[in-house]
């Protein structure tokens, strides 16, 4: 009998023997009946038998043991990521949700021979053809719960995200109501100025989370298009930029008409982004300059400053989530996720506009923003 003929045949015992060792992985077994154990068994086994069946030419086999090509069986990868999806669901590990398919391949394979008499070269076939099948239905299983497991993280993040402003705003008002209205010691004055500065950092960090979060469920970047110069948002992101840093000397540079449809709060957001990375990462006293280039259809934004260049490499990746300097990962700083410029690229792209970096020992590091007048 010929391996799908065989599945087909015995496909009820089989899903009774891939029940049976579904029971064994504790504990997120314990609390399953018979069906949900044996979820999307039946239809993978169905699903493999269909495929087997198949005519296959050498080309398609080749392209299927390397994941290519358009052999595939829609029912069975339908069926494996089903399946990924519910173990993820009722809290199977990843590795005891593959294992239950190396149990499957390994019971399926020792049943059908032990039914042969005389096992021949087209078995052997059949066994390819079905590892195959089981391989394809793997693959699916374990992308679709990689994908639960990325989508649970990024949910737990945004409630972590959401819930974390409330004390942070609770803590940023008292903070000024008692630089406002207590008569503080001299000494005390400096510890509450801090308490305030690291509220601010803790929630910019808390919004560039939020961002991601955002993006990583499939969200684009929300703007709200209105009339606007760019040149006055410029202004304030340079003052709140001093006020973190009094000892920063930022220049603003503008040229033209810089007006345009933009969302003021995500450019404030990129600008103060991009200033404060110039001004973590810039050295000597040339200090940071903003520029602004009024063109025909278009705005031209750009911030330089001096100091160590960005390697080739980095600047592969500069605009990556999580993505942090070689000082952030020795801990000189503690006030950044490696979020900012993914979030600048996020407003960047939101308003349909460009933008590009250069960076060198001479020339120092520029930051090139390019944006069409209306979003």
């Amino acid at each position: 009998m010929r391996l799908s003929e065989f599945i087909m045949a015995n496909v009820d015992p089989i899903v009774e023997e891939w029940e049976t060792f579904a029971r064994t992985i504790t504990p997120a077994a314990d609390y399953l009946d018979g069906p949900a154990l044996r979820d999307h068994a039946r239809s993978l086994l169905l699903a493999a038998a269909r495929d087997m069946d198949k005519p296959q030419t050498a080309d398609e086999q080749a392209d299927k043991s390397k994941g290519e090509g358009p052999a595939k069986t829609p029912s069975l990868d339908q069926a494996g990521a089903s399946h990924g999806e519910m173990r993820h669901s009722v809290g199977f590990d990843l590795v005891q949700m593959t294992s239950e398919f190396r149990h499957l391949r390994a019971c399926v394979i020792r049943l059908w021979v032990d039914s042969l008499q005389t096992p021949d070269r087209t078995g052997l076939r059949d066994m390819i053809r079905f590892n195959e099948a089981i391989d394809e239905a793997l693959a699916e299983s374990t992308a679709a719960y990689a994908e639960q497991v990325n989508r649970s993280r990024d949910i737990f993040l945004a409630i972590l995200g959401h819930d974390l402003r409330a004390p942070l705003q609770a803590v940023t008002i008292s903070t000024d109501m008692l630089l406002r209205k207590t008569a503080l010691q001299e000494d005390a004055l400096p510890f509450v100025q801090n308490i305030k500065d690291g509220s601010r950092h803790m929630a910019a960090m808390v919004s560039d989370l939020l961002e991601l979060v955002r993006s990583r469920l499939g969200k684009s970047l929300p703007i709200e298009p209105a009339p606007m110069d760019l040149a006055d948002t410029a202004r304030a992101a340079i003052a709140e930029a001093f006020a973190g840093n009094p000892d920063s000397d930022t220049v603003l540079k503008v040229e033209g008409d810089t007006h345009g449809v933009w969302d003021a709060g995500r450019l404030a957001q990129l600008l103060q982004n991009l200033i404060g990375n110039a001004l973590q990462h810039g050295t000597g006293p040339q200090g940071v300059v903003v520029s602004l280039h009024g063109e025909a259809d278009s705005v031209r934004l750009t911030v330089h400053n001096h100091g160590e260049p960005i390697s080739e490499d980095a600047i592969g990746t500069i605009f990556d989530p999580l993505v942090r300097s070689a000082d952030e990962v020795l801990g000189q700083t503690s006030t950044s996720l490696g979020l900012g410029l993914f979030i600048v690229k996020e407003v960047v792209t939101a308003h349909g506009g460009t933008i590009e970096v250069s960076s060198s020992g001479e020339e120092g590091t520029l930051f090139s923003v390019v944006l069409p007048r209306k979003a």
